[in-house]
């Protein structure tokens, strides 16, 4: 472990503990396949555990630095990394008001990452903890902290949360498709692979978008051995609002039971230890037609490749005299 990942897990465990002035505090890991409405539904979440008196801090921890967009009506949050970066130039400290806004009760903030081609997205997001820490994070009061994260990306620091023990569990959100699917597989097998080593974090359920009606999502649930957590409907309704950064999840609203019903099951689900699917058992949740089951794997030859069979090219190893 890098001196670094060493500080941020040791800052994550504070947070985590048990002090008489203090909160016990749920940090839970959101990982999905980009695209999949991880950002939707964290939004309304979040929205709705603060509608229902609980204090929570909402943590972008993606490049795109969209987690809070809709939490804001679709403006943009000053990032930590960008922030602190011009705080720094200028001499100046980096303060929580620079870098952690509010919306009804919700709290969040966004960690930000580099330019492409221009640095390590993992990386951000241990330098954006690292500034937290200084921020005081392990001294913050919070029922909820839900940090999240970009599922198909493999790289350390995007795993941390399960690699580190940062968290006590995960949860995965997808959908009736397999590339969604393929990701919140991925996840389960690390999740099960570090638990091997003597890792804690578990996988608490998944979160079904856009679900309309086919079932996949439901049979790599059972399949893994997690619970769903809730399924949100493929909606006009809900694709309307979302698109025009609406909070939907708000009392009174008409999906406002779907969002009650996930805040208490994301509060009270267990971290499980799930069964990850092999690869041939992810294609057999979809129909043939649809993942092209029945294909053979033909072997390539040397004359496929080059188009004639009177093209043989000397090997190129090196071969040493015997001394």
């Amino acid at each position: 472990m890098s001196t670094a990942e060493a500080r941020l897990a040791a800052l994550v465990a504070q947070a985590t503990e048990e002090k008489p002035a203090t909160k016990a505090t749920q940090i839970i890991a959101i990982y999905g396949k980009g695209g999949i409405g991880k950002s939707f539904t964290l939004a309304n979440l979040s929205y709705s555990m603060a509608q229902q008196g609980k204090k929570v801090l909402l943590i972008g921890c993606d490049p795109k630095s969209d987690t809070t967009s809709l939490l804001f009506g679709g403006r943009a949050c000053p990032t930590i990394i960008e922030t602190s970066t011009k705080k720094k130039l200028a001499g100046e400290d980096v303060e929580i008001g620079d870098v952690c806004f509010k919306r009804d009760g919700v709290f969040a903030m966004e960690l930000g990452g580099p330019e492409v081609g221009r640095g390590c997205g993992g990386r951000g997001i241990i330098h954006g903890f690292e500034l937290l820490e200084k921020l005081g994070f392990h001294e913050w009061g919070f029922d909820f902290v839900l940090l999240d994260f970009l599922g198909d990306v493999v790289c350390g620091g995007f795993g941390l949360p399960i690699a580190r023990d940062m968290c006590q569990k995960v949860i995965v959100v997808g959908s009736n498709d397999l590339q969604s699917l393929y990701v919140a597989n991925n996840v389960c097998s690390a999740v099960d692979y570090f638990r091997r080593l003597g890792g804690n974090v578990g996988v608490a359920g998944i979160v079904v978008n856009k679900d309309d009606g086919t079932g996949e999502a439901q049979a790599f649930a059972d399949k893994v051995g997690i619970p769903v957590l809730a399924s949100i409907p493929a909606d006009d309704d809900i694709r309307r609002k979302s698109a025009s950064y609406e909070i939907i999840g708000g009392a009174g609203s008409r999906w406002a039971p779907l969002f009650e019903g996930l805040a208490q099951n994301v509060a009270d689900a267990p971290p499980m230890r799930p069964a990850p699917l092999s690869q041939d058992a992810l294609l057999n949740l979809f129909k043939g037609d649809a993942v092209g089951r029945g294909v053979v794997l033909e072997p390539a030859s040397f004359e496929d490749m080059c188009g004639r069979v009177d093209f043989r090219k000397s090997s190129l190893e090196v071969v040493y005299d015997a001394v």
